[in-house]
């Protein structure tokens, strides 16, 4: 009896060191005993947080011989990153602090960049790069290009700097697809399909910079598409409105075919992979990480992710080091070594190469040119893509929407989210119906969102009265949920009536 207590007890103290012995040794040194300490916030998930930590912790040492500890603050997406850097300025500013203890600002949209750059309140919070002028040949047309396909990947005072690319496309899932009978979604149109309804796994824009972006780029190729199709003699502005009003009646056939809208965007591709949903909106890193995840034994997997066909652009992920930084010289040096030869491999090289990453591929892009030679592609995860050769024809064009970004996340909530049930009842409603003409018109009414005044930017819901932004939605809110019972209400009258041939 005692000697098979003693076995188990051994094997107990086995599975609780054997993780222990196991691990890795860590570059990063512990927060008591380093010589220097980096606090970053980000959106960045932890792979990529454990991988940039520990690989520039070796960088550092080498360089300076010191050690750091990489404090890492992850409240959430974007939204949530502002409000804890707003709120957190307002407080230094009211005790007459320089900062608020923040070194770096890492991932997430240029939009909270430009964002934090020139905030509504006070001063600028980024300070300028010293990478520009410590490594002038990391720049340019063969290195990190200010501008390409429309988007912005540094600003012109050099306060921020994107560090690597993605882009925004479309995961599904081929076995589920198959079952369904549906074709492969190729554009953000597919996806409006009503075969899609309670199939599709759609992210909240409001909780999320790329999500948002992805909503505007959405928007962006119907305008194109109108104004490029549109009588030379019909005025700018009707032509815009006319494309503006198809961006957000497509946007309204997603989210009524939407089964949820989730918080995390890794949620998406998980659970179109196991089978959940059958496709949904998908930022590409995250939807290759899912298709590895899910590879079969052949070298095929159930979960595919695809750029939508002439709809989305080449965004970037930029850093920034914030004003007040309690280590200025570190956060300098982790930027440096972002951009560097070894920071832009470690993006995108497979694991146990060299400046690879130790457990797991990235999955995310480069965005300095020059690191898409033969050489490097060959150990890359992705070593069959250059993202600049693969925009196709779209150029994102910020005197569309571009000003309207804030309005644009705010509105999907209103339009889709907030009153998703409403929407789903009537969108049921119009299918059984066979989508009779009068109620559907009555469901894509979007006149009330008028282009010349939102692309502007809607003023009370972007205002900083939170009561006032309140206010608003609450109204356009109740507009589209009236909107939408009255269309289902239509719809089962005509149902009643025998349907529409």
């Amino acid at each position: 009896m005692i000697k098979r207590v003693g076995i188990i007890v051994g094997l107990l103290v086995a599975i609780v060191l054997l993780p222990v012995l196991l691990r890795k040794k860590s570059a990063t040194a512990a927060p008591d005993a380093a010589d220097d300490r980096l606090v970053i916030i980000t959106p960045h998930n932890e792979s990529i947080r454990n991988e940039y930590g520990e690989a520039f912790a070796r960088w550092w040492k080498e360089r300076s011989g010191r050690s750091v500890y990489v404090d890492w603050r992850t409240p959430g997406g974007t939204a949530e990153i502002r409000k804890v850097l707003d709120s957190g300025y307002a407080a230094a500013e009211a005790r007459g602090a320089a900062g608020m203890g923040i070194d770096l600002f890492f991932g997430g949209g240029d939009y909270e960049f430009k964002t934090q750059h020139k905030p509504k309140k006070g001063e600028g919070r980024l300070v300028r790069l010293e990478v520009f002028d410590k490594h002038p040949e990391w720049f340019g047309e063969k290195g990190v290009t200010q501008y390409f396909s429309g988007e912005q990947y540094y600003n012109d005072e050099r306060t921020w700097v994107t560090a690597c690319l993605s882009q925004f496309g479309i995961c599904y899932n081929e076995d589920a697809l198959k079952r369904l009978g549906l074709p492969v979604p190729r554009g953000w149109e597919d996806l409006g399909d009503p075969r899609y309804a309670g199939y599709l796994a759609l992210a909240d824009p409001s909780k999320s910079g790329s999500v948002a972006r992805a909503f505007e780029l959405l928007i962006q190729q119907q305008m194109q598409q109108v104004i490029s199709s549109a009588d030379p003699s019909m005025p700018s502005e009707k032509v815009r409105q006319q494309g503006w009003e198809k961006g957000w009646q497509l946007i309204m056939r997603l989210c009524a075919n939407a089964r949820y809208f989730t918080d995390s965007a890794s949620k998406i591709p998980q659970d179109v992979g196991q089978g959940d949903s059958v496709a949904g909106m998908c930022v590409d890193f995250y939807g290759r990480s899912f298709s590895d995840e899910l590879m079969r034994d052949d070298g095929t997997s159930r979960l595919r992710w695809i750029a939508p066909a002439g709809g989305s652009s080449l965004s970037g992920d930029p850093i920034a080091v914030m004003s007040g930084a309690p280590n200025p010289l570190v956060a300098q040096a982790f930027v440096e070594f972002v951009l560097s030869d070894a920071g832009q491999i470690l993006w995108n090289a497979k694991p146990g190469t060299e400046n690879g990453p130790v457990s797991k591929a990235l999955r995310r892009m480069p965005v300095r040119r020059d690191m898409y030679t033969p050489e490097n592609r060959a150990r890359f995860s992705d070593g069959e893509m250059n993202p600049y050769e693969a925009t196709g024809e779209f150029v994102y064009k910020p005197e569309l929407t571009g000003k309207a970004f804030g309005t644009i996340r705010s509105l999907v909530r209103i339009v889709g989210i907030d009153s998703h049930e409403e929407m789903k009842s009537a969108w049921k409603a119009l299918r059984e119906a066979n989508f009779p003409p009068d109620a559907m018109k009555v469901f894509f009414d979007v006149s009330v969102l008028e282009y010349q005044s939102m692309s502007l930017g809607d003023p009370r819901l972007g205002s900083g009265d939170a009561l006032d932004a309140a206010a608003r939605a609450s109204e356009l809110g109740a507009h589209f949920r009236a909107q939408y019972q009255r269309a289902e209400a239509m719809a089962r009258d005509a149902l009643a009536k025998g349907g529409t041939p």
